[in-house]
């Protein structure tokens, strides 16, 4: 069940966060934006509600199948481990167990989230790509006696978007850059998820265990709420480092490529734009985790609840 409950609170944690994950992938792909307010009147002033769901279909069809892994892979590395260790699935496992099966956790949703990732990436930057290519309304004159054979859209006007929709991008992508491009900054990806649900799910696992009352097994819902809140805040704290490489790897499409690779991408952007840019979008990224995770651990453990009271 814990495969039904896992996808379930990720559909929950997406509706909520969305349009701020929008303004985070802008921040930390474009230098022009001084902080978080400017990105959203931006945003809102050239796009308007529309600009912040970019590219938001293919997450939420896929985001349930994603978590569903997550939280199944760590439910089931925790109940293995545990087996082995101590000779029942249901023994109270150790912080060290907890961190290694979030780990597992990390590293078996990249392969599952690279392609997906790239999609909504390059969908939310893709006005960003526009307006670099907007034509110029300055240049030659064209003698009268000499029309152009074809039509020429006015001056000012966007071309039309390079993607149409998320299949159309991951369509284009692989027609244009292979099985690479779909998994382009997957090795961000690993770092990223590796190491922040390890965080994740033993700073849940610890923070339930301070805040269940005296005499119950579990937290209340207040509880699991601010566990939940903080379990996120803090992974993304962790991860947001290689979260800009990553946004900025996945941006990084056909015929403008800057970076040969990971380790290129971070000295370039540090040398650039110095060590804080590895820090863009940290305080948006933990604001969007409270309310997102609390959302999804509190959907998890309600799922979770209800199905063991209709099985006992």
């Amino acid at each position: 069940m814990d495969f039904v409950a896992g996808a379930i609170g990720g559909v929950c944690g997406v509706a909520v966060g969305y349009p701020l994950d929008t303004v985070k992938v802008r921040i930390q792909t474009e230098a022009k934006y001084t902080g978080i307010w400017d990105c959203v009147r931006d945003t809102y002033h050239r796009e308007r509600v529309r600009g912040f769901y970019r590219g938001l279909s293919l997450p939420v069809c896929t985001v349930s199948l994603v978590s569903s892994v997550s939280f199944g892979t760590y439910r089931h590395c925790l109940a293995h481990i545990c087996r082995v260790r101590y000779g029942s699935a249901d023994a109270k496992p150790a912080k060290t167990d907890i961190t290694l099966s979030g780990f597992a956790s990390g590293l078996v949703r990249v392969f599952l989230t690279s392609p997906t990732e790239v999609a909504k990436v390059r969908l939310q930057t893709q006005t960003q790509a526009q307006q670099r290519r907007r034509p110029s309304a300055s240049g030659p004159l064209v003698p009268l006696a000499a029309p152009p054979p074809c039509p020429v859209p006015p001056a000012g006007l966007l071309p039309g978007p390079r993607y149409r929709g998320p299949l159309h991008c991951l369509a284009t992508v692989a027609r244009e850059e292979g099985l690479r491009g779909l998994y382009k900054g997957s090795s961000a990806l690993l770092f990223r998820d590796g190491h922040s649900f390890a965080t994740y799910f033993l700073s849940y696992a610890t923070l339930c265990e301070w805040l269940t009352p005296a005499g119950q097994s579990r937290p209340d819902v207040s509880g699991v709420l601010v566990a939940g809140g903080c379990a996120g805040a803090l992974a993304w704290a962790v991860a947001t480092p290689m979260d800009v490489i990553k946004a900025r790897l996945q941006a990084d499409g056909r015929g403008r490529q800057r970076y040969r690779g990971l380790l290129h991408c971070v000295l370039t952007s540090i040398r650039e734009e110095g060590p804080r840019v590895l820090f863009k979008g940290l305080l948006l990224n933990c604001c969007r985790a409270f309310p997102v995770n609390m959302v999804v651990f509190v959907a998890y453990e309600a799922v979770l609840r209800l199905t063991r009271g209709l099985l006992t």
